[in-house]
């Protein structure tokens, strides 16, 4: 087994504790891996006045593979998000989120097994902003009255919402692809083609020519995003593969962690031609961090991911055993998952779980 350099950005709050567990279940695992220890989130900034420093950028590219943990992002002021921000720089289009039933930690259904493919790199999430009342506002207000295009308040704030051919040719075929490559028979996509025209519109259009050229081997539907999401909660086993435009994705996405126990257990990968970015999707969550009550469960399946992609498959799989074991056991687990389940049970803490996790792990020798 070939010894692997990965950047590692254990991000703020409790991501120093869930990637110090990932840490000592992958190498339980057997993975041979070489961290190096890069910072990103809003510690960074108050240390250094950036939340991503060039140098993290340049350890990501340097080693091809990262894993994170949460990174704190201010709500309506301050920098933008450290991972929009990654996904950027290293044009990161692909989302990948696995949704998956665990026994045990409290999912509304116990079979629950889909791909979310979110595309990453444009939609509301493009970063086009004007403020209300600036100078660049009015003239977008006024162009719009102008061309006819409709009537927008002057007291507005305006996102603009690019949807390209490109960008939705790349995500599709990314999903029709991982299809192909893990067996999976559906890819849907989902859309608001029927208020959306030209923005959708194009999404839905471009992702029924690709879908073309997949017939015979895999098949495809599209969904209105909002029925997706309501016939997803009644009816998860329907879906399959599922590719997004980007806002869509991010909310649908929370939506099916919710369905299988939160996202204390959701993986996450962000994935371009020539980098991958590992993450665990939960926030910071400062209200426990340094309690030692988090959950770990995301990050290390996030580097169950991260060992997929590196070849690893064996040792991948060797974590997910054990993550099953120690849910289907029910003795050893966090606090989140003992709320999710109505448990009276004792919650564990993080290094009681890792614990478990490890000697999950070493059992399967």
């Amino acid at each position: 087994m070939a010894q692997h350099t990965v950047t590692l950005i254990p991000g703020d709050g409790i991501g120093l504790e869930t990637s110090a567990a990932m840490q000592r279940v992958v190498e339980a695992a057997g993975a041979d891996i070489a961290w190096e220890v890069a910072e990103a989130g809003a510690a960074c900034a108050e240390k250094t006045g950036t939340p991503l420093p060039d140098e993290t950028v340049e350890a990501v590219k340097r080693n091809k593979v990262a894993i994170k943990g949460p990174c704190t992002t201010p709500v309506g002021t301050g920098f933008r998000s450290v991972n929009v921000a990654l996904r950027k720089t290293l044009d990161l289009y692909v989302c990948l989120r696995p949704v998956v039933s665990l026994p045990g930690a409290g999912g509304r259904y116990d079979d629950v097994d889909l791909t979310i493919v979110r595309e990453n790199s444009e939609d509301l999430y493009a970063g086009v902003e004007f403020e209300e009342g600036s100078e660049a506002a009015g003239k977008l207000i006024q162009f719009c009255a102008d061309e006819g295009a409709g009537v927008i308040r002057p007291d507005s704030g305006i996102s603009i919402k690019p949807i390209s051919i490109t960008a939705t040719q790349n995500i599709v075929r990314y999903a029709f692809d991982y299809a192909v490559k893990h067996g999976r028979k559906k890819v849907t996509a989902a859309h608001k083609a029927n208020i959306m025209k030209y923005s959708d519109g194009l999404f839905l259009r471009v992702a029924r020519e690709v879908a073309k050229e997949y017939e015979g081997k895999v098949e495809f539907d599209d969904r209105i995003i909002d029925a997706f999401c309501m016939n997803m909660v009644i009816d998860p086993a329907q879906f399959d593969v599922v590719a997004f435009p980007n806002l869509y994705g991010d909310i649908a996405s929370d939506l099916a962690a919710g369905l299988v126990g939160g996202l204390g257990i959701a993986p996450g990968a962000n994935i371009g031609k020539e980098y991958a970015v590992f993450e665990a999707v939960h926030g910071s969550a400062p209200d426990i961090a340094g309690q030692n009550k988090a959950n770990p469960t995301a990050e290390i399946m996030s580097a169950a991911m991260m060992l997929d992609h590196l070849g690893e498959l064996e040792i991948a799989e060797r974590i997910r055993r054990g993550v099953r074991a120690v849910y289907a056991d029910g003795t050893v687990l966090t606090g989140d998952i003992r709320k999710a389940t109505d448990s009276s049970a004792p919650a564990a803490s993080c290094t009681e779980f890792t614990d478990a996790l490890v000697a999950a792990i070493k059992a399967q020798a």
